[in-house]
C-alpha cells in the first residue's frame, strides 16, 4: 500500500497541529514545518508518532524560497515522496483598521499569506506532477468573503488570494491527477487571537455566529482530512467553509 506522506505549513500550533494529528489518524506520515517554537513541533511530532505514523519536524519561513525547498527536501529524505501538502502556515498582524497599519506588518502578512502560499504550492506542484497524483488544500479563511472591517481587510486581502489560487490551481494540475481544495474556517478558538491582541476574541464573537459558539481546531482539521481523503476523489477547485454559518 502506497504511504501517504503529508506537508503541513505552520504545523506546530493551532489549525495546523490539529491537523497533523487528524491526518496521522488517518494514515499518513506528517513533516510539520514550523517558524519558531521547535519543542511545540516536536510535541505535535510525537502525537503523530503515538497516532502510529511517521513524523519529522523542519523550522522555515514559508515565504523564503530556500526555505520552502528544504522543507520539502527533508520530507522525501526522511519520509519518502510528498503525497499532500496543507498550505496553513499564515500570519495577521495586530486587530486594527487598515490606516493604521504599518508598512512592515502590511509586507510581512502578503509575503507570508500570499507568497508563502505560493511558493510551497509551486513547490509541491513540481514534485506531484510527474507522479500523477497529489492533493492539496490551503487554509483560507472566512474572512475572504466577508472583508473584516476595522479588524484586518489586509489579512481578508491575501485570503481572497488563497481561494483564487485554489480555483486557478485545481483546474491547471487537474488533467495531471493532482487535486486543490481549500478550507475557510470562520471563528477558531486558538492563540491566534492572542497574538492579534485580543485574547477573548473568539468567546466573544461567538454570539454572532448562527451555531452559537466558536469553532475548535479540529473541526478544520476534519474538514482538511476528508478533502485529502479518496471519499473527496472527484472533489476540485471547492473552497469548503467551516464557519458555523457566518
Amino acid at each position: 500500500m502506497k504511504r501517504l506522506v503529508t506537508v503541513v505549513t505552520g504545523g506546530s500550533r493551532g489549525i495546523g497541529a490539529a491537523t497533523c494529528l487528524r491526518l496521522a489518524a488517518e494514515g499518513h506520515d506528517v513533516a510539520v514545518g514550523y517558524v519558531r517554537d521547535s519543542a511545540a513541533a516536536e510535541s505535535v511530532a510525537e502525537g503523530v508518532r503515538a497516532a502510529g505514523a511517521r513524523a519529522v519536524t523542519v523550522r522555515g519561513d514559508t515565504s523564503v524560497e530556500a526555505d520552502v525547498d528544504r522543507l520539502f527536501a527533508v520530507t522525501e529524505r526522511e519520509l519518502g515522496p510528498v503525497t499532500g501538502l496543507v498550505n496553513n502556515a499564515a500570519v495577521t498582524g495586530p486587530l486594527g483598521r487598515l490606516a493604521d497599519v504599518d508598512t512592515a506588518t502590511l509586507r510581512r502578512v502578503v509575503d507570508v499569506n500570499v507568497l508563502g502560499t505560493l511558493l510551497c504550492a509551486r513547490r509541491a506542484a513540481r514534485l506531484m506532477t510527474p507522479r500523477g497524483e497529489g492533493v492539496i488544500v490551503n487554509i483560507s479563511s472566512g474572512a475572504a468573503t466577508l472583508g473584516s472591517p476595522g479588524e484586518y481587510v489586509h489579512y481578508a486581502a491575501t485570503k481572497a488570494a488563497v481561494d483564487t489560487l485554489t480555483l486557478g490551481l485545481a483546474k491547471e494540475l487537474g488533467p495531471d491527477g493532482i487535486r486543490v481544495n481549500a478550507v475557510a474556517p470562520g471563528v477558531i478558538d486558538t492563540e491566534m487571537h492572542a497574538a492579534m491582541g485580543d485574547p477573548d476574541r473568539a468567546g466573544r464573537m461567538a454570539a454572532a455566529v448562527p451555531l452559537r459558539r466558536a469553532g475548535q481546531p479540529e473541526d478544520v482539521a476534519a474538514a482538511v482530512a476528508w478533502l485529502m481523503s479518496p471519499d473527496a476523489a472527484y472533489t476540485t477547485g471547492a473552497v469548503l467553509r467551516v464557519a458555523g454559518g457566518r
